[in-house]
């Protein structure tokens, strides 16, 4: 596994239930604000969504964003963990968790 991997898993394992995060925040917390799309690519090899909880990570503008089991099950999921998704995206004064 390499370093860049488990730097974003250990990220998004510090996310709570009822919040999400974007994949800037998580570019940051590790040491490169310019990484986020390297960030989507790695959220995108995470097969262990017990543990590490990619849906709770989505674009800065508040749109959803990509995930392996596609957007709808995103949406479900956020659903039920209690965010609140209106338009299509997520009010970030209401829901971001910051590192």
């Amino acid at each position: 596994m390499s370093l860049f991997l488990e730097l974003v898993f250990k990220q998004v394992k510090k996310i709570p239930l009822g919040k999400i995060t974007t994949y800037k925040e998580i570019a940051k917390a590790i040491g490169n604000k310019n990484a986020s799309r390297a960030v989507g690519n790695v959220l995108n090899k995470n097969r262990d969504f017990e543990n590490i909880p990619c849906h709770r990570v989505i674009k800065s503008n508040g749109e959803i964003g990509g995930y392996i089991k596609g957007q709808k099950e995103k949406r479900i999921i956020l659903k039920k963990e209690g965010i609140k998704i209106v338009n299509n995206k997520i009010n970030l004064t209401d829901f971001l968790f910051k590192f």
